[in-house]
């Protein structure tokens, strides 16, 4: 069955095409366009009034369901070629790679030619939606890690559900053209999007290493932003709602330490949204793993969490590089307890007031209870 997100994803992508999934690191984008893409291939779990899916033995996939029922859901519900391609953005992507361009040859032989043009992510997926019974699904991870606006060039405008060629394939009067190198012919040529090529990609607003993306080009998209969500960590945990107990001193078994991970993590997002805004807390994806937490012994717990909070540890830092007093604030450590194993000083040098942490330098089986309790404020 599909999740509620991927569900909400291909009804945007049905409606705008172009989606654009953002959220804290750690609340499942990279899940959840794997998920999309899935969906889009084989029409998982989103079966119409015409009946689940059927197994397709030649091709491999089941065959998309038939228009009626939730169809209007489903990006291209009557095709049945469907393919989905995937890229990753990052500072050295280009334009030729995403689009077409020239680049050198490699591995040729004698008289052959010493260049050759390439047929980009963006180009192969629209060639294959423009096949007879096609639908191409277009998968960007990461895509404010490139330099996004020249890596689309002109087919930033193109890329508008309202500027893309008709249904059947036919120009229209708001159908936008660029130009590009026709791979098949060398020549440059005009060329537009077709209707059933959708575009997903994802990105982390929080990420402070890299650029922002221009705004012009975020208005072509339609945003769907995923939360950090307790309910869901509380779910994987195997924790019910939170009470109004105060944790123990001491762990008695497992549900202890998971209870004070959530709580901790919790009031460490909050002190970060106040910090530095909403968008920069941790999602509750980086605390999660294969293995299910409930089931483990007091120890294993423990060192499970240790794996988690040195990747919460790890942002908090980043999120607040070169403030320390922010870092100390996040952690409880300005005015919090005294089992906090952090500790935060003042002191001068060259008469110039200087702010300093102390604390464990990583995270064990010893210490991390004692640091949960203490972030948890409680």
């Amino acid at each position: 069955m599909a999740s509620d997100d991927c569900r909400q994803a291909l009804k945007l992508l049905a409606r705008s095409r172009n989606v654009l999934v953002s959220g804290a690191p750690g609340t499942g984008k990279s899940r959840l366009l794997a998920e999309v893409a899935l969906a889009f291939e084989t029409a998982f779990g989103l079966a119409p009034a015409g009946g689940a899916p059927q197994h397709n033995p030649v091709g491999g996939i089941p065959i998309p369901p038939a228009a009626g029922g939730t169809a209007h859901e489903i990006p291209a519900p009557t095709k049945m070629n469907r393919k989905v391609f995937r890229t990753v953005f990052h500072q050295n992507s280009k334009y030729r790679d995403f689009v077409s361009g020239i680049t050198p040859a490699v591995n040729k032989t004698a008289g052959s030619p010493d260049f050759v043009i390439v047929k980009g992510t963006l180009y192969r997926a629209s060639e294959h939606a423009k096949v007879a019974n096609g639908a191409a699904l277009l998968v960007i991870d990461e895509i404010n890690r490139g330099p996004a606006v020249q890596v689309f060039g002109g087919a930033i405008v193109a890329i508008e559900s309202d500027k893309r060629l008709a249904a059947d394939g036919s120009r229209r009067a708001e159908t936008q053209f660029f130009e590009i190198l026709d791979p098949v012919s060398g020549d440059v040529i005009e060329y537009a999007l077709p209707h059933d090529l959708y575009i997903l990609a994802a990105m982390n607003q929080a990420d402070a290493s890299v650029e922002p993306l221009d705004v012009a080009f975020l208005r072509r998209w339609e945003p769907l932003r995923l939360e950090p969500d307790e309910k869901t960590l509380r779910a994987y945990y195997g924790l019910g709602a939170r009470g109004a107990h105060a944790l123990p001193e001491e762990p008695v078994n497992s549900a202890d330490a998971l209870e004070a991970s959530v709580r901790a993590w919790v009031a460490v997002n909050e002190q970060i949204a106040l910090g530095r805004g909403p968008e920069f807390q941790i999602g509750h994806g980086v605390l999660m793993s294969d293995v299910k937490p409930q089931a483990l012994s007091l120890n294993e717990a423990l060192g499970m969490l240790c794996v988690g909070w040195a990747k919460v540890r790890a942002h908090i830092e980043e999120v607040f590089f070169g403030d320390t007093r922010g870092i100390a604030a996040t952690l409880n450590a300005l005015d919090g307890p005294l089992f906090n194993p952090f500790k935060f000083s003042e002191t001068t040098f060259a008469d110039d007031l200087r702010f300093r942490l102390e604390g464990p330098t990583n995270f064990n089986e010893e210490n991390l209870y004692a640091a949960l309790r203490a972030f948890a404020r409680g």
